[in-house]
């Protein structure tokens, strides 16, 4: 039974060591999967639909906005910027919009 419970975490700290190195396994010509910069101008026309996700500053990663854009591409935007500020604010507003409809 001993035998059977040490293979068995031997097996799972394995797997916990090969999925964490293999987290900044970007080389060179290879798009880390976060945004390691930002923009302040106003991109707010690039910017498509109401969604969007906060990103955390986790070297190399930076505190990030990242919105979809018309070309199928990401565009990571400066959390303080006041554009950014505003289309958060018009995405509230619209939610509330559609629950007020719905009752």
């Amino acid at each position: 039974m001993s035998v059977k419970i040490l293979s068995i975490t031997l097996l799972l700290l394995s797997l916990c060591v090969s999925c964490h190195s293999s987290e900044d396994s970007t080389g060179p010509g290879i798009k880390p999967p976060c945004c390691v910069g930002v923009t302040t101008s106003d991109m707010s026309a690039a910017v498509v639909g109401e969604t969007y996700r906060e990103q955390a500053a986790r070297p190399p990663c930076v505190k990030a906005v990242i919105f979809n854009t018309g070309h199928g591409k990401q565009l990571c935007a400066d959390p303080n910027a006041q554009w950014v500020k505003d289309r958060k604010l018009h995405r509230y507003t619209h939610i509330l919009k559609v629950f007020a409809q719905m009752n």
